[in-house]
């Protein structure tokens, strides 16, 4: 059997049209910002050596900002704004995907550009200027009809990199809501379907390397002053974003968004909550790979229409509660809470995700560890492994108190890579989650909370306050609730996670759905 005949590839391929259109319409728009920005700030500073200096060193600053740091930070920065211009204004404007990504990209490709546009400009001959001067030229005329294109070919460079820098970085965009050639990798990532990793890293290498060359034909042109060349040159960037927008122009909108968070579950629970309004006749596009307070956000400003999240989560990080409540009360709490904030708690899946300590059944039972009190006093002897934000949420505060926790060193991970790494003892000691299909597979065992520092994690169906009276999408969902137990629930991870060959999210989704009609 052909490799190509993988469903994997399908799966790949048919996304293509949207993930790319995407990816080059932010691309394009964002490079068309920093170009608009920096060019003109380059010619004034020129001229002017403390200017100069202040522009580099800034931009200079910006690219020491990791990419994923930079986008991440322009979605409060943007939340805030909004609220301010409804406030003041009476009108707001969305924060979520597009806007952040293309402000945070265009901030990215301005280094290049400044540098050699100045450096270009800089480079030219006294002489030049002088014989420009001479012969009657005011400073205007000699900068349009002598400087910029002598120094063109230099500026032309410093597009390409910023071109390549952009189209590169825009992969880093999933996590505040952009679509982007980044779903094949970040999904791919959680699923470890290497086929959709390996796909999203060549489609943008591809794409970048094809702006470049066509970026370096127009170039070319300039500098050997070949107007066919810089012709070819524009005519082909032209023509590879139409190409690439055409697919995303000509596809109907859908009416649904659903939000997933960062790890292969969601990717699951989104896929059947699509395919629960396909079902019922409602169209919905999902919204993958966002990260915990970014999602909660975009449900209340109603840019995601739904999504499951986990009491816990919302308790301690979203309502900033420190004492824990049994189940029940707290279920009842969070849900007249939300309420205040217009939004819906439909109700709970039936399965319970919560973080939990997790080692090797073997190791534990040679060490006499049963419990998270059982682990305390080896802890300064052994590491621990987590997700990128379980230490810094209050869940960690809370056990670290409790037990009296305090491990030799601690590592951030991919969810997925953590599993693997505690079964061959890379480290001793993970945060896991209680509905991974994974603790089976690799021979873990769950240290018990005896002192019930981690909150209740019921899975919950959210709905943005936009649809509180939305009955079609209300009916669409109940039949999802309660129906999820927590074997089912690990099945599928497992299949998701790669236990089941070729398993997609979305056929796994066809799975679960199946296996809660029984």
């Amino acid at each position: 059997m052909s490799v190509f005949s993988d469903p994997r590839w399908h799966e790949a391929w048919n996304h293509l049209g949207d993930y790319l259109g995407s990816h080059v319409r932010v691309s394009v728009t964002a490079l068309a910002l920093g170009l608009a920005v920096s060019l003109p700030l380059a010619i004034i500073a020129r001229n002017r050596p403390v200017m100069r200096t202040l522009l580099l060193g800034v931009a200079s600053i910006v690219q020491t900002v990791p990419g994923l740091a930079l986008l991440a930070l322009f979605y409060p920065l943007l939340l805030a704004a909004a609220s301010l211009t409804v406030s003041w204004f009476g009108f707001g404007f969305s924060a979520f995907g597009f806007l952040p990504a293309v402000l945070a990209l265009a901030l990215y490709s301005m280094l290049p550009v400044l540098r050699n546009t100045i450096t270009g400009l800089r480079g030219i001959e006294p002489q030049v200027l002088e014989a420009a001067q001479g012969v009657g030229m005011t400073p205007a005329q000699s900068l349009a009809m002598v400087e910029v294109p002598l120094a063109l070919p230099v500026m032309m460079a410093g597009i390409r990199t910023a071109a390549v820098w952009v189209i590169g970085t825009a992969t880093l965009s999933t996590p505040i809501g952009q679509t982007s050639l980044g779903n094949y990798i970040f999904a791919g990532l959680q699923t470890q379907n290497w086929v959709l990793v390996l796909f999203g890293c060549a489609a943008a290498a591809l794409l970048a390397l094809a702006v470049d060359q066509l970026l370096a034909l127009i170039e070319a042109g300039l500098r050997s002053r070949r107007s066919l060349r810089t012709a070819l040159g524009g005519a082909g960037i032209v023509a590879l974003v139409v190409a690439t927008l055409i697919p995303s122009i000509g596809r109907t909108s859908s009416t649904y968004v659903v939000g997933a968070k960062t790890f292969a579950e969601q990717y699951v629970l989104s896929s059947l909550i699509a395919e629960r309004l396909a079902a019922a006749g409602l169209t919905a596009t999902t919204r993958e790979g966002l990260g915990s307070n970014v999602i909660f956000e975009a449900l209340v400003n109603g840019d995601i229409d739904a999504y499951v999240d986990y009491s816990g989560t919302l308790w301690t990080n979203q309502l900033h509660h420190s004492e824990i409540k049994p189940r029940r009360q707290l279920l009842d709490e969070l849900k007249a809470e939300l309420a205040r904030q217009n939004v819906t708690l439909l109700g709970e899946l039936g399965f319970e995700n919560a973080y939990a300590l997790v080692m090797p059944k073997t190791r534990a039972d040679a060490l006499g560890i049963r419990t998270i009190a059982d682990l305390a006093g080896r802890a300064p002897s052994m590491s621990i492994a987590a997700d990128y934000e379980f230490f810094s949420r209050p869940e960690w505060a809370r056990l670290r108190a409790a037990y009296g926790l305090n491990f030799r060193t601690q590592r951030q991970m991919q969810p997925d890579f953590m599993y693997a790494a505690v079964a061959s003892g890379e480290v001793d000691v993970i945060a896991g989650y209680t509905s991974d299909g994974l603790i089976a597979k690799y021979g873990l065992v769950v240290l018990e909370d005896s002192k019930a520092a981690i909150p209740p994690y019921d899975a919950i169906l959210l709905m943005a306050p936009k649809r509180a009276e939305d009955s079609a999408l209300r009916d669409a969902l109940q039949p999802l609730i309660g129906r999820i137990d927590i074997a089912a629930m690990r099945e599928a991870n497992l299949r998701a996670a790669g236990g089941d060959g070729n398993a997609s999210p979305d056929a796994v989704a066809r799975w679960l759905w199946d296996k809660t009609k029984k």
